[in-house]
């Protein structure tokens, strides 16, 4: 075969693989570092391609002391500060650790994470459980009331889902996802659809499994953010889907995207897990009143796993209601979810937009369409400000640079050509 019959044949097989994954939600583990590979107790994981202290975004550095301190490692974050500047704390992406985690995606060893688990070949995803709206540490708070968050979610929220979840038997996430884009989701920044199918398939197993008071707690938790809970269940399904097109001779499609507020990068199925890395962007979006763009951190998170899927940013088609929190028109989503289908090598058989006449959504980006059509991902995403402690301050959408996909491919041609 020619090099051009050798892409097609491992772009098909890589989406083939895609589409055979079915993630099940199948544990909360209490402790981090007992299930996440090669993780220890001075090892703090986060968002986006490899970063050291230095070059950190304010929300990241934030987010980082306050975990320093919840871990016990610092007394204060005036004290955690310095001890992350010191060296002796191990910072790692959440993606070399087959972990996400959104925004500043900060995983610290004791925090409780889901669990996800492809039926079939037993692969693993994590993440850290959502903390709801407010102050908290995703967006770079730090301070006692982000603490108490965390702790009530480790010393209730967890353990209680975590007895839930095992009298289910597990929950299929996959299917949660699917449904929710045919009720006005795109499973990214718009989760409310999903939160409650999620509730309603855990709320039986909470009243069979604790008492009346916690079920309730824990319940009223989940209804009160129900637009952004169910996230950090999406985002690890959509890991397990994306890494099993991993390391595909001949694939040029992304199999991670991720920003850290500093810089952005991809990985290629074809390439390994070398990252090619972009100064992140700003976002255009809605602002909170009393922000504008000059607050705006650059783009953060793991979340940009979902668009490597085909839904979030890629999916917009399917949730007019999105426009209103990111900013545009119904008809600009459905454009934009058009203008995806010019970069990707195919469509979900997993992910279906009603408005489409339920066709499968625009899935696995090929390097090779972006820099040929200078047609870079959309990403619809939350803004944070640019300072620690102060958290979210908007939404709305962005582009992947460019620059990125031109040294992916590149590189990709000097293995090939």
């Amino acid at each position: 075969m020619d090099i051009k019959e050798k892409i097609e044949t491992a772009n098909k097989l890589a989406l083939n693989k895609m589409a055979s994954i079915q993630p099940i939600l199948v544990d909360i583990k209490l402790e981090a570092m007992s299930i996440i590979p090669r993780m220890d107790n001075q090892t703090i994981l986060h968002a986006g391609p490899p970063i050291e202290w230095g070059r950190m975004c304010g929300p990241m550095q934030g987010a980082i002391a306050g975990i320093l301190v919840y871990e016990e490692l610092a007394n204060d974050t005036e004290e955690a500060y310095k001890l992350a500047a010191s060296g002796d704390i191990k910072f790692n992406c959440n993606h070399d650790h087959d972990a996400v985690g959104p925004m500043t995606g900060v995983t610290s060893p004791h925090q409780p994470v889901f669990v996800l688990e492809d039926k079939e070949s037993k692969k693993q995803a994590y993440c850290t459980l959502n903390e709801g709206r407010g102050k908290v540490l995703r967006f770079g708070g730090w301070d006692s009331e982000v603490l108490e968050r965390l702790n009530w979610m480790k010393e209730v929220l967890a353990p209680t889902l975590k007895k839930a979840i095992h009298h289910a038997n597990g929950i299929d996430i996959k299917a949660i996802i699917s449904e929710s884009l045919h009720m006005g989701d795109e499973a990214h920044n718009r989760n409310r659809s999903g939160t409650y199918l999620f509730i309603s398939e855990i709320v039986p197993h909470l009243i069979d499994t604790t008492d009346n008071a916690t079920a309730k707690e824990v319940f009223l938790f989940l209804k009160e953010n129900a637009d952004i809970f169910n996230l950090n269940l999406s985002m690890p399904h959509s890991k397990l889907i994306a890494d099993a097109a991993r390391d595909i001779e001949y694939c040029p499609l992304v199999v991670a995207m991720a920003r850290n507020g500093t810089d952005i990068g991809i990985q290629v199925s074809a390439l390994g897990r070398r990252w090619f890395t972009a100064p992140a962007s700003k976002v255009e979006g809605l602002y909170f009143p009393g922000y504008s763009e000059k607050d705006a951190c650059p783009d953060l998170g793991d979340s940009t796993i979902s668009e490597v899927i085909g839904i979030g940013g890629f999916a917009m088609a399917a949730s007019p209601a999105i426009v209103s929190f990111v900013g545009g028109s119904a008809v600009e989503a459905v454009q934009r979810t058009e203008r995806m289908y010019e970069i990707t090598a195919g469509r979900s058989n997993m992910f279906t937009i009603p408005s489409l006449n339920f066709r499968g959504s625009p899935t696995g980006i090929d390097v090779r369409k972006v820099v040929e059509l200078n047609e870079t991902p959309l990403i619809n995403t939350g803004i944070a400000h640019k300072e620690a402690g102060i958290g979210q301050i908007g939404a709305g959408l962005t582009s992947a640079p460019l620059e990125m996909f031109h040294e992916a491919l590149r590189s990709f041609g000097k293995k090939y050509l």
